[in-house]
């Protein structure tokens, strides 16, 4: 079988010593990009794997940190939330170090950041592939591969990689997405590595994208997404939290994490919709980043543990 799903360490591992962290500080950071940058390459292949993607309870709790790629800035009503890496690693390494937190969805830059710093031995790894429909461009819905490709993931040796997959039925260009995502689907499942979609119906409203959360247009987005590449036996779903998700769930047997996205209620309301969710046979767990890395009373630790609490 392959790596990305069972063991890839021997009976001893658990008792292996994490590598230390070439950097600690952003400042050391910085000098090490500058003067060293192959040590990134070394610190992949150094980084230690968890032996499975899923732990024992076959349960999922990622945090998400690849908003940014796409000029999405801002968390909770914060127009510049986002505007500081540095705060923003801060959060990412308290959200990663709370116990129950199985790892990270990020692109590049973010992702080596913190693997620099230690954050990531022990965690499942998603590398965000298509970032180029930058948030409010006239583009928007043009999503390319612009971050991770394939042979990229492979040789990070990471164990996942996602694709936002917005379908427009009245722009030309979602057929291109589409195709893109398939090849990289093929790509990765040859390579014993997961595909996690992130699929929507789409469409521009007063020139604005967005993304209808009816039940049935949630539904006709899995039907799309799960039909991409050659093979789905390394596919994933990743989708929202919408009214009705047993019949949205009825439409899937893949796994599926639920997206936390950045939403408008009250966090206790944020929290039982999620739950419920939780529930249903195909959810494995959540994908959140935004809500709880700048939640509104920014005690990041307390918004990831009640978030940890649903999952485990």
């Amino acid at each position: 079988m392959p790596e990305s799903v069972v063991s890839t360490a021997g009976p001893s591992a658990a008792l292996d010593t994490a590598p230390a962290p070439l950097c600690r500080s952003y400042a050391e950071v910085t000098e090490l990009r500058s003067r060293d940058p192959r040590a990134i390459g070394r610190a992949l292949a150094a980084r230690r794997r968890r032996p499975t993607f899923l732990p024992p309870d076959g349960r999922l709790m990622l945090v998400a940190a690849d908003h940014p790629a796409r000029g999405a800035l801002a968390a909770q009503g914060r127009p510049t939330a986002m505007y500081s890496r540095t705060e923003m690693l801060d959060r990412l390494r308290a959200a990663l170090a709370r116990p129950g937190v199985d790892g990270l969805l990020a692109t590049a830059d973010i992702a080596e950041d913190l693997l620099l710093l230690g954050a990531l031995e022990d965690k499942v790894v998603v590398a965000s592939m298509n970032r180029g429909g930058l948030a409010g461009a006239s583009f928007e819905l043009d999503d390319r591969m612009t971050a991770y490709d394939v042979p990229g993931v492979v040789t990070s040796r990471f164990d996942a990689a996602k694709m936002l997959n917005r379908i427009d039925l009245d722009d030309p260009g979602t057929v291109a997405m589409l195709e893109a995502a398939g090849r990289a689907i093929t790509g990765l499942a040859r390579a014993g590595i997961v595909a996690m979609l992130e699929p929507f119906m789409s469409s521009r409203v007063e020139g604005r994208v967005v993304n209808d959360l009816s039940p049935d247009a949630v539904i006709k987005s899995v039907h799309i997404a799960q039909g991409l590449g050659a093979t789905s036996a390394f596919t994933w779903l990743k989708l929202p939290v919408v009214a009705g998700m047993a019949r949205v769930m009825d439409a899937t047997t893949l796994p599926t994490l639920l997206l936390g996205g950045d939403p408008s209620t009250r966090p206790e309301e944020t929290y039982e919709t999620w739950r419920a969710a939780l529930t249903l046979p195909a959810v494995r767990g959540l994908v959140v980043g935004r809500t709880l890395l700048y939640p509104p009373d920014d005690d990041v630790g307390a918004a990831v543990d009640t978030a940890v609490s649903l999952v485990h």
